[in-house]
């Protein structure tokens, strides 16, 4: 079976090739960033608009430099959300199009679904049943994974995702967009101690997160700071976040027994959370798995394996709902 990937669902215009025989033959990815700098954040128009001078572009190159035509092609999968809807309609045009004129199969993926699996891109071995902690801009959430096409969310941020607050806070440092990574970089050399940020929801053991008063806090706190300060806030921010995403994750850890643990998303490639998970994998006994750097933000590689996936599995489609305000796989997939 061979696959062609198609990701567009915020600012990353992604390809890729997967074969069962070989595993991910190729994937190329166009980010927009640069085209975002001046805003300080994703404009959803010229988003999409990107993603229709691209992705073409980068189709060809792919299929070119792998030597594959369009007619080799078994499965087509595509992000169907959640995402930017001008973004998702990009890709699916070009999947729909691609899969009428050529008579091949199409799949819709959930994005999410993507990121759960990404791990297994690269270690084939790796298989539900895990505790996966999915981390990105627009997404914290604790996932039992249960088998393939079988998740609960059993907890969940109840405003900004992590992702989402890094950035936020990185623009507060007056870091340059996305502020995220740069806010983790500039905490290596920050003292992680000096401020006392709070731990929103620590006090009971429930598994829902919660980061806009972090982030308030760190508003509040840089009034009085010079920027001789900024690595300090940093480092604490940071040591904030991960203390929290740990906390619950062990909490987590304690409702079933679990013997695999998976961190994904973009956030994932945070070097002191996966140091900090690493350490609790120790000490719980689990084995803890996380995707490629290259692997963790938005790709065409996981949906392309999230695809075969559910077509070697013979699992359901499912339709999309734009008007849902929030993603719970189970429902989606049922």
């Amino acid at each position: 079976m061979l696959v062609l990937g198609i990701e567009s669902s915020c600012d990353e215009t992604g390809i890729a090739l997967f074969s069962d025989k070989v595993g991910l033959i190729d994937h190329k990815v166009n980010s927009q960033i640069d085209l975002f700098k001046e805003y300080g954040g994703v404009i959803p128009e010229i988003a999409a608009r990107d993603h229709s001078n691209k992705i073409i572009k980068i189709l060809n190159k792919v299929l070119k430099e792998n030597d594959v035509t369009i007619d080799q092609i078994d499965l087509i999968a595509y992000t169907a959300g959640p995402g930017l809807i001008g973004s998702l309609m990009v890709g699916e045009t070009v999947a729909k199009t691609i899969s009428k004129v050529k008579n091949i199969e199409i799949i819709p993926i959930h994005h999410l679904e993507g990121h759960i699996l990404a791990p297994g891109i690269e270690n084939r071995s790796l298989k539900p049943p895990y505790l996966c902690l999915l981390v990105s801009g627009g997404h914290t959430q604790i996932i039992d994974c249960d088998d393939y096409g079988q998740y609960s969310i059993l907890g969940e941020t109840i405003d900004d995702a992590c992702g989402e607050a890094f950035d936020k806070v990185g623009k507060l440092l007056n870091l340059e967009y996305p502020g995220g990574p740069k806010v983790a970089q500039l905490a290596k050399s920050g003292n992680s101690e000096r401020f006392n940020f709070p731990r929103a929801l620590t006090q009971k053991r429930n598994l829902d997160f919660s980061f806009s008063g972090l982030k308030t806090a760190v508003l509040y706190e840089l009034e009085n700071l010079n920027l001789t300060d900024y690595a300090d806030v940093a480092a604490s921010f940071q040591a904030a976040v991960i203390d929290v995403l740990v906390k619950k994750l062990s909490w987590a850890l304690e409702t079933k027994d679990y013997k695999k643990l998976i961190c994904s998303g973009g956030v994932a490639a945070n070097e002191m959370l996966r140091i900090k998970l690493d350490q609790l994998a120790k000490n719980t006994k689990v084995q803890v798995y996380y995707p490629s750097l290259e692997l963790c933000t938005d790709n065409a590689a996981m949906i392309a394996y999230a695809g075969y996936i559910r077509k070697s599995k013979k699992l359901k489609k499912y339709d999309v709902e734009f008007s849902r305000p929030r993603w719970p796989l189970g429902e989606l997939y049922a």
